[in-house]
């Protein structure tokens, strides 16, 4: 089966991490050079670096007085292990409505010096929704959670000793959020931002960095996970250890891309103009159907069912083509395409994406 050059996207990458990255991020890199690649993180180009990135996080996202940009290595898969250790003091409840907010409840509700874990659930294609509990001091759900294209909204739970956690990995740079409404609202740069994982950024409130301060003075924490090693080496403009410079370069030019163009209303509204026109697409389709609930359809991944067609084989006829990155999330199971409709993906391309699967749906007939 071929599919016409002329309905082929400028550029066929759809993944919801990592996601494209532009050619003007990969200019960065090559002109970063010898000037930061294979220099001393302690140094003061690498921390001019760390700077740039901490300041434009804060520019983009509205950082609120008295809040800081932290950064650490490890990506968000280790955010969760700190997180544990140096955020909820005895007990946490999670949202877990997908596989990346189940991975959390997992992992405070294994930790031996934690209280088991309160789990509110709702079924994939849906949201679960927290309130206060007694005896729970952290509160943790995603704003976007990417295994399912759900978006929860941002909003804060419990009472003035209670943090709200959120995982902001598939949001952060493409999603409104006030984070007042949070205490730690923290994301890796594979997504929105286009660069490579292994490295998480936060902002923590006043009360999560008491927090940490609080939790690293009374109890053991490990030194590759401790948030307030993560504080002070930040204020510093350094990270604990050494980073990848190169996801440093990558995140640091779509910050600034971000910036020039307009900030977050302007990269969010660019992601909601994706998503609508894939939306509208699908249910205009009698074989296709968003998954998601209408009231909780991401911005920035997009699902749809496919009824009487072959996902898999359309993800692969696509993938003969260039077309990449649109199975569903592998655990989820379902008959269907999964969207990265991030920032870095202009209009043009979601449309022709959508012009080249109606091709292949009508070819297999």
């Amino acid at each position: 089966m071929t599919i016409p050059s002329h309905l082929l996207p400028a550029d066929g990458r759809f993944g919801s991490g990592p996601t494209r990255v532009r050619a003007g991020q990969l200019a960065a890199l090559t002109a970063a050079g010898t000037g930061v690649l294979g220099t001393s993180h302690r140094q003061a180009p690498v921390e001019r670096l760390v700077s740039r990135v901490r300041s434009g996080v804060a520019e983009l996202l509205g950082l609120p007085d008295g809040y800081e940009v932290v950064l650490g290595n490890g990506g968000s898969t280790a955010f969760w292990d700190a997180a544990a250790f140096c955020l909820v003091r005895e007990r946490a409840q999670h949202a877990v409505h997908g596989e990346f907010s189940s991975k959390f409840a997992t992992v405070t509700d294994r930790a031996p010096f934690l209280a088991p874990s309160v789990r509110v659930e709702a079924a994939p294609g849906s949201i679960a929704r927290l309130s206060a509990v007694e005896g729970v001091d952290a509160h943790a759900y995603p704003h976007n959670e990417t295994s399912t294209g759900a978006l929860a909204p941002v909003e804060r739970i419990g009472g003035a000793d209670a943090l709200t956690l959120v995982d902001a990995t598939s949001a952060a740079g493409a999603v409104p959020v006030d984070l007042a409404a949070t205490d730690a609202y923290y994301f890796a740069p594979q997504k929105a931002f286009g660069g490579d994982g292994g490295l998480w950024v936060a902002t923590l409130s006043p009360a999560a960095v008491a927090r940490v301060e609080e939790l690293t003075a009374s109890r053991w924490v490990p030194a590759f996970l401790d948030l307030g090693a993560a504080l002070a080496s930040s204020r510093k403009d350094q990270t604990v250890n050494t980073p990848a410079l190169a996801t440093l370069v990558l995140l640091a030019e779509q910050l600034d891309w971000m910036l020039e163009r307009g900030g977050l209303e302007w990269s969010a509204g660019r992601s909601a103009e994706n998503a609508a026109h894939v939306y509208a697409w699908a249910e205009q389709r009698s074989w296709a159907a968003p998954f998601v609930e209408e009231a909780y359809r991401s911005p920035v991944v997009a699902t749809v069912d496919l009824e009487g067609v072959d996902a898999a084989a359309v993800a692969a006829v696509l993938r003969e083509h260039g077309v990449v990155d649109v199975e569903p999330y592998r655990k989820l199971g379902r008959n269907q395409l999964r969207f990265g409709l991030f920032p870095a993906v202009p209009l043009a391309d979601v449309e022709a994406l959508t012009a080249c699967i109606d091709h292949v749906v009508e070819a297999l007939g």
